[in-house]
């Protein structure tokens, strides 16, 4: 997996019951867009992530 600061990444619930989830790239800490990454959730939350196979990039679209 590649992102770069901007991207948002689609993280889909994996049981029922959890809903997918939005975070923004802040920061990309690994080499050359790889893991692990300082992402921003929806709702404010800030965290360090290293996404699985249930994420999806989605790249950063200049306003």
């Amino acid at each position: 997996m590649q992102a770069n600061v901007g991207d948002k990444l689609l993280v889909r619930g994996r049981t029922v019951g959890h809903e997918d989830r939005i975070a923004e790239v802040l920061e990309v800490l690994g080499e050359n867009g790889a893991p692990p990454y300082r992402v921003r959730f929806e709702d404010g939350h800030e965290t360090l992530m290293s996404p699985g196979p249930d994420c999806v990039v989605r790249p950063h679209e200049p306003a």
